[in-house]
């Protein structure tokens, strides 16, 4: 399917290059994040923007105030650690700002924070990351104050934003072992420990399920008998990484490419896309993938892991409900509120999820066909109802 809008944008300064890709408008709006990364290219910008037009149209809920928006995608090949990275995001941001305005809400991903890009969009003079969305609330000001309320949540140090995405990837990983009548033992690897990873491992050892690995930019800790989550939490950079110097008793470091030696029965690939290929997906002893990160597993690569009778619960299933709390919030399903925004998170995640393996068991699909099938079906009922909504490149 094209792409309703592409753009690239070649940074003035340090000449580096920029995307955004708007894969669908519905009531004229259009939702997905901006990462940054050295090598980040429109083709990935392309299929992260029709991940989140998929990703919308799974949570359509016709009885909610919340209806799904379009999907798109923004990225820059940059590298985050640069010290110039602020400057390239601001000059980025204010030559999309036609778009940020009237088409493209966005939040933070890969190599991004949202203070960053809050930050950004106050010094240029832009309202919001989710201005273009305003026209369509009925009471905008409570709107507002509902979801800046919810942002200044902390649970366990961790912002109420972050966990909401952790929580649900961890749901869909208890649920997908549910489903799958695991018994044996359960233990999880947790590959990146940034705002995704990292609430997905606190969510997980809470629950019983203890990560026995985690990495970093830097390599893999690993503990057999099982990390202590929370210990890495409060030596963790604003970029994932670990503090070697706080590690507990029996933590041991392993390199970067050991991620996938770790024995565990869940992988969970939070961090970057393309990690999982034809070739390394043969070191994989799980039983379950939960893709956390956006388009971690290449398609060969599931083919293969399904030949072997590893299910991969795909991306824009699991790592749903980041995207889907900031509108259940802003549009007043669930209010400024950890203990709501939580139970919201694991009935639909767990609902979801059961939809997909139910699904897949029908026809004998894979549970990417069965997810995509019913993204699909919400799709053509939101497409109905609102229609096409409007193309930017008209304006």
């Amino acid at each position: 399917m094209t792409a309703l809008l592409e753009v690239a944008w070649t940074d003035p300064v340090t000449g580096c290059r920029g995307y955004l890709v708007i894969d669908r408008l519905v009531r004229g709006v259009a939702s997905g994040g901006l990462r940054m990364r050295r090598g980040c290219s429109l083709f990935e910008v392309r299929g992260l923007a029709r991940g989140m037009t998929l990703k919308e149209g799974l949570n359509y809920d016709p009885a909610g105030r919340y209806v799904p928006l379009g999907g798109a995608k923004g990225g820059i090949d940059f590298d985050p650690y640069d010290e110039r990275a602020r400057d390239v995001v601001a000059r980025y941001l204010d030559a999309m700002r036609p778009l940020i305005e009237r088409y493209w809400t966005m939040g933070e991903d890969l190599g991004l924070r949202q203070d960053v890009i809050d930050g950004v969009l106050a010094e240029i003079g832009l309202l919001s990351p989710v201005q273009a969305v305003y026209p369509l609330l009925e009471d905008r000001e409570a709107a507002i104050a509902r979801l800046a309320g919810a942002f200044r949540i902390e649970v366990g140090g961790l912002g109420l934003d972050e966990l909401v995405g952790g929580l649900g990837v961890a749901q869909a990983t208890l649920t997908g072992l549910e489903l799958l009548n695991h018994t044996g033992p359960r233990r999880a690897m947790v590959q990146g420990f940034g705002s995704m990873g990292g609430a997905t491992a606190r969510f997980l050892a809470e629950a019983g399920l203890p990560v026995v690995g985690v990495s970093d930019v830097r390599g893999v800790v690993a503990n057999p008998g099982g990390l202590d989550v929370e210990n890495l939490l409060r030596h963790r950079d604003r970029f994932g990484g670990i503090d070697r110097d706080h590690l507990g008793p029996g933590d041991e470091l392993l390199p970067p490419e050991a991620w996938l030696d770790v024995p565990a029965e869940v992988l969970v690939p939070a961090a970057i896309s393309y990690c999982v290929d034809a070739d390394n997906q043969a070191k994989i002893g799980a039983k379950l993938v939960v893709e956390a990160a956006n388009m971690p597993v290449t398609a060969d690569a599931e083919e293969l892991l399904a030949a072997r009778g590893i299910p991969v619960v795909p991306d824009f299933v699991a790592n749903s409900a980041t995207n889907s709390w900031w509108w259940w919030t802003l549009f007043g399903d669930v209010g400024a509120d950890a203990v709501e925004a939580f139970a919201k998170v694991r009935g639909r995640m767990s609902e979801l999820v059961t939809a997909v393996f139910e699904g897949a068991a029908l026809d004998g699909s894979s549970l990417r066909a069965a997810a995509l099938r019913l993204s699909e079906r919400n799709l053509e009922a939101i497409q109905a109802r609102y229609g096409e909504g409007t193309n930017p490149a008209a304006k």
